[in-house]
């Protein structure tokens, strides 16, 4: 995070998961979750809710 990466995609990487697979799991599409990692997109708060969710962390720990 201390290099600007997001913290969606550190959490993802960190339990081993690929986009396709956090998208699956948190019922999100894999262009979604990819846009809200690169920063191209604001998710919502269900969308970090239903991602926090899928990776075992809580929404604070994605913002």
């Amino acid at each position: 995070m201390l290099a600007g990466e997001s913290p969606v995609k550190l959490w993802r990487q960190h339990r081993g998961l690929t986009q396709a697979a956090l998208a699956a799991m948190a019922d999100l599409s894999e262009g979604y979750l990819s846009q809200i990692e690169t920063g191209k997109r604001d998710g919502t708060v269900e969308s970090y809710k239903r991602i926090a969710e899928a990776l075992g962390v809580t929404v604070d720990d994605l913002i």
